[in-house]
């Protein structure tokens, strides 16, 4: 009698889930995923392209342009201060309300207030007022996205097939360099076709409604799947509920504390290759680039970054994605050591150039694992609950302050010992999957 529920169990490992007798296949997973993750890194992207091009004349006009990119990046980083205390907000949320009114109310903040820093008055209208309701809108974009997590992650990588694991853990990640792409394509596009009066004064504002109607095409993509009795039957089915907080602290200090340094490289990159290029190119090159040429620069290394993601999807279905973790960590560590830090010391346009295309690649190769490694670190009864703390742990640490910290480096030293930061990174990442060992897909 007892094998029964045990060979129940193996069934819905190896195969296909299903719930209440519909077959729900891996890819209707991955395409909420994915355009779930689009809409937060767009809104994200659009916040820190405007934080090199924008906030410094419309929010700072009283300090010169690099402080006035120093004080922006530190506001950017709000919303990554902001995600743990969102994320305790909206566990209330879905205890009292469900998983469906959680994700519902989490995605209004974040378009709300993506869409309402486009009806922001400047400094000139509101004096410092202006950057309070800045900074608010901010922290209240990290709210929003902390309650975002809707447990779908974790899902598609505990339903794919057992060799394709690798695989399906990259195509979450297909959002971010997607989300890039379009916000730098706007930015690119109302530069080029706009005076530099114009854009400061409302071709800015334009990307940040884009954004709120994304959200909402990607808050009804994801409500389809995450409110039907199919879906709901299947996350319970995986536990993928929230457990006691006490409990998981108490008992998962070690996987939270490894699962946030184990994507470290890959975090420590993903802003530097994406915002920080920005402020160098404006404020720091001594070199005549338009901005135009840096986000198409930037633009064709995020197609990059998609095929160094799809290339380690599959290699990660080949040697396991604690290998293809630690090989990405590797070649970080080397880029940063050996290449970026004596080649582009001087700041270089060539090297400005190689710097970022070969950053985006592998940002690509390194980011396409970075969730799985954070999901996988838990037994499925704090897999939902442990992947929210982790996440939240690991964008603070490895992304929140990264534009700040490069733009201070390159100010201070020179953009070539970036790669030392970066090189900090890497090493983080070695050391968490050299003490966990561990770190694979789990199957419970």
């Amino acid at each position: 009698m007892s094998s029964t529920p045990q060979a129940g169990n193996q069934a819905s490992i190896k195969a296909p889930a299903k719930a209440h007798g519909t077959q729900i296949a891996p890819g209707e997973i991955a395409i909420g995923v994915v355009i779930g993750r689009l809409s937060e890194m767009f809104d994200f992207f659009v916040f820190g392209i405007a934080s090199v091009l924008v906030f410094p004349s419309v929010f700072f006009p009283f300090v010169d342009a690099r402080t006035g990119t120093f004080y922006s990046f530190a506001i950017f980083s709000l919303a990554f201060i902001a995600r743990p205390f969102g994320s305790a907000l909206f566990r209330l949320i879905h205890s009292r309300y469900g998983r469906g009114s959680k994700l519902t109310i989490a995605l209004f903040v974040l378009g709300t207030s993506t869409a309402g820093i486009a009806f922001l008055p400047g400094y000139a209208v509101l004096g410092e007022w202006a950057i309070v309701v800045l900074a608010l809108m901010r922290m209240a974009q990290g709210v929003g996205i902390a309650g975002s997590w809707d447990g779908l992650p974790s899902l598609l990588a505990l339903n794919a097939p057992r060799n394709r694991r690798g695989w399906y853990a990259m195509l979450p990640q297909l959002g971010g360099p997607i989300g890039f792409f379009i916000a730098a394509g706007l930015f690119a596009f109302l530069v080029s076709s706009l005076t530099p009066a114009d854009f400061l004064d409302w071709g800015w504002r334009y990307p940040f409604c884009v954004a709120f109607a994304i959200n909402v095409v990607a808050l009804f993509a994801r409500l389809r799947l995450v409110v039907t009795p199919e879906f709901t039957a299947l996350l319970q089915t995986r536990e993928l509920e929230p457990s006691p907080t006490g409990e998981l602290l108490r008992t998962q200090r070690a996987g939270i504390v490894l699962g946030a340094f184990a994507p470290l490289a890959s975090f420590a990159l993903f802003h530097v290759v994406t915002v920080f290029p920005l402020s160098w190119v404006t404020l720091l090159s001594t070199e005549k680039v338009s901005v135009v040429e840096c986000l198409s620069v930037q633009m064709f290394g995020s197609l990059l970054c998609i095929v160094g993601m799809l290339l380690s999807g599959q290699i990660a279905d080949r040697i396991g994605r604690r290998a293809t973790l630690a090989l990405g960590a590797g070649l970080i560590a080397l880029f940063s050591l050996v290449g970026l830090l004596p080649m582009f010391l001087h700041g270089s346009l060539i090297g400005a150039l190689l710097f970022v295309l070969g950053g985006f690649v592998l940002l690509g190769f390194t980011h396409a694992q970075a969730a799985g490694a954070i999901n996988s670190t838990f037994p499925s009864r704090y897999r939902y609950s442990g992947a929210i703390i982790t996440s939240d742990l690991a964008w603070l640490v490895g992304a929140a302050f990264a534009p700040l910290v490069a733009l201070f480096i390159a100010s201070r030293f020179g953009v070539g010992y970036v790669g030392l930061y970066l090189l900090s990174g890497a090493v983080g990442t070695l050391m968490a999957l050299g003490i966990n060992r561990n770190l694979e897909m789990r199957e419970d």
